[in-house]
């Protein structure tokens, strides 16, 4: 009988089990501060998470990154035989655009701290990129002028607007300006908000990836 007994025990219990286990902040009510605080964490864990090789292939300069008169200026110039020249120039470029991404962890990753919020609970409800939206449009011109710095670094650094200018010489290179600073800046930011908007959503709907006590209780059930 007794044998009988230690078994149906553990039948018994296991369910209890479980449920206080997945029940961990059943009684959790989400509010302000919490949700504030996760969605900085989120977008923290994004940024410092992202890994940026393979972001800025040729393809993805010549297609998303130089403007529409630069990529006809380089076909051009393809034409004359240089596409040699263009793969070194746009390979060259990727590695810098990918070397400032990197730079730049600390400084997303410290004006995602300073961030400050009007109606964070809304933020949480809305799911999708809420929170990364929110990034975009509330900090995203200062982080743009902020690694700016870390472009024309990285572009002196590999001697970018050198291979740029012999590039262009046979169409007349003082004719066509390129502000890659600017261009650069823009598109490695954008880059960075891609991988934190994959990371938002990895979180919103991975339990796996929460990986804090605060983002468990802020994102393991729906707040709509």
């Amino acid at each position: 009988m007794k044998r009988l007994f230690v078994p149906f025990l553990f039948l018994f219990l296991l369910p209890f089990s479980y449920s206080c286990t997945s029940g961990r902040f059943a009684g959790y009510q989400l509010n302000q501060n919490d949700a504030a605080a996760a969605i900085r964490q989120m977008l923290q864990i994004g940024v410092q998470e992202s890994n940026f090789s393979g972001m800025f292939s040729k393809e993805a300069i010549m297609t998303s990154v130089l403007p529409e008169g630069v990529r006809k200026a380089l076909n051009t110039v393809s034409m004359l035989g240089l596409t040699s020249e263009i793969d070194r120039f746009t390979t060259t470029l990727g590695t810098a655009a990918e070397k400032t991404a990197t730079n730049a962890v600390p400084i997303f990753a410290s004006g995602i701290s300073n961030m400050q919020f009007t109606d964070a609970m809304h933020i949480i409800k809305a799911g999708g990129t809420a929170g990364t939206d929110y990034l975009r449009a509330s900090i995203g011109d200062s982080l743009r002028r902020s690694i700016k710095p870390i472009v024309e670094a990285a572009l002196q650094e590999y001697k970018v607007n050198d291979h740029w200018n012999e590039i262009v010489k046979p169409l007349g290179g003082n004719k066509i300006k390129l502000d890659l600073p600017t261009i650069m800046a823009g598109a490695v930011t954008e880059a960075m908000f891609r991988k934190v908007a994959e990371k938002e959503q990895q979180i919103r709907a991975e339990k796996e990836a929460r990986t804090t006590t605060l983002l468990q209780k802020v994102f393991s059930k729906s707040w709509t």
